[in-house]
């Protein structure tokens, strides 16, 4: 008896040695992935959102992004609670499967998706409405409808895919599955990071011989010489202009929108270039996907613990559970998302600053685009802690400004 108690003791000090060890272990991988080249006293100066904007404008944004924030927050309430419907409801569906057992998590998976897509669908098409009515998109609704049954379409090939590996993993490892779910899924995600450049309609190499000059000429400049530049048609979308760095290792690239050519001066369009081509030398996508697995290990754990008493993921009966599960951590860690991501724009600002010496340019180009897109320069605190995935307008022309401020030759 003393030697069992002995026994006990030792393999609970084991445990709770080897949780301190993966704890202290994450929390070194986090901070690693926190870090960024801005520098860390930077500070930066308080300007009026007056000096840039008329009043007129901001009223108008603050009126504008006041019904898109709300409509975004009520489309996250509204998939919570189908969710929570179906985590109640849903173990109902397995009687009627004849797939097996991995096919019917598969099928209770997708069925899932379903309820959020049918959820979140009039949000959608109120966000859709307004944008139309501001003049800020001019996207027809059987367009954004095809659009948007495309993309669920893609989540569905992707939750079928993750619901496979995840109950294929708790029918060899019925309690420890949540160790090898995050990183295999992680890695279902980098294959679709891999190919996703080629899956983007609507490409073309960039026409203007100045602007294709400037883009080899950035690109070497932040240490990632040869990266390609394309131009995307998206002027029948409507939409504020854009652009974004896509792919992985020989797939990566920078992607133009051609309605940001056609409305921005070159200066501002460098100052985007360099913007987006830092974030594929400062490997941005790879530190993405390792916050990833970072949040999907707690994750796919909690998922292991709470569906215990329905079997685990091993039984189909458990999926409903197990993606509302998911649904409420992932809103629950929303704030974190955004900060982490936020901080990645901020870099990516900072190196386009030091690689192109133009604050002047990087002012003019957020002016610009926040009229465009009728954006609130300053949004509430709550807002950005949120859903703020993108420093705010005041804080990128601040920057700007703290840039100018720390290189004064320049």
């Amino acid at each position: 008896m003393i030697e069992s108690a002995g026994a006990d003791r030792r393999l609970l000090v084991a445990f709770g040695v080897g949780a301190a060890i993966a704890v202290a272990a994450w929390i070194f991988a986090f901070l690693q992935l926190w870090q960024t080249s801005v520098p860390s006293d930077l500070s930066l100066p308080h300007l009026d959102p007056s000096q840039f904007f008329t009043q007129e404008q901001l009223d108008r944004g603050a009126s504008y992004q006041a019904f898109l924030r709300i409509d975004a927050l009520l489309a996250l309430i509204a998939q919570l609670v189908a969710l929570g419907i179906y985590a109640v409801k849903g173990p109902a569906f397995v009687r009627e499967s004849a797939a097996g057992r991995i096919g019917t998590g598969m099928l209770l998976g997708m069925l899932g998706l379903a309820f959020v897509w049918i959820a979140q669908l009039p949000f959608g098409l109120a966000e859709l409405w307004w944008e139309r009515g501001h003049d800020v998109s001019s996207q027809g609704y059987v367009s954004w409808l095809i659009t948007y049954f495309l993309t669920a379409g893609g989540e569905f090939l992707f939750i079928s895919l993750a619901m496979l590996i995840v109950m294929a993993l708790a029918g060899v490892w019925r309690r420890a599955w949540w160790l090898a779910a995050a990183p295999a899924l992680v890695a279902v995600l980098l294959a679709f990071g891999f190919v996703q450049p080629y899956l983007i309609p609507d490409q073309h190499p960039v026409h203007d011989p100045a602007i294709a000059a400037d883009a080899q000429r950035l690109a070497a400049a932040e240490g990632i010489p040869g990266t390609p530049v394309r131009v995307q048609d998206t002027h029948n979308l409507g939409g504020s202009p854009n652009a974004e760095a896509t792919g992985l290792g020989p797939t990566q690239r920078v992607i133009l929108w051609d309605t940001l050519l056609q409305k921005f001066p070159r200066p501002e369009v460098q100052a985007v270039l360099a913007h987006e081509f830092a974030h594929l030398s400062r490997h941005h996508l790879w530190k993405g996907f390792g916050f990833m697995v970072l949040l999907g290990l707690p994750i796919a754990l909690i998922v292991a613990l709470l569906t215990r008493r329905r079997g685990g993921l091993y039984e189909p009966t458990s999926v409903p559970l197990a993606i509302f599960i998911v649904a409420a951590l992932l809103f629950v860690t929303l704030p974190l998302q955004t900060a982490f991501t936020r901080r990645l724009e901020t870099e990516a600002d900072w190196v386009a600053l030091n690689t192109t010496h133009a604050p002047g340019a990087m002012t003019s180009l957020f002016e610009r685009l926040g009229r465009l897109s009728k954006a609130e320069p300053d949004p509430p605190g709550w807002d950005q802690f949120l859903f703020g995935d993108h420093p705010s307008v005041m804080q990128r022309l601040e920057m700007a400004k703290a840039w100018r401020e720390h290189n004064p030759a320049h």
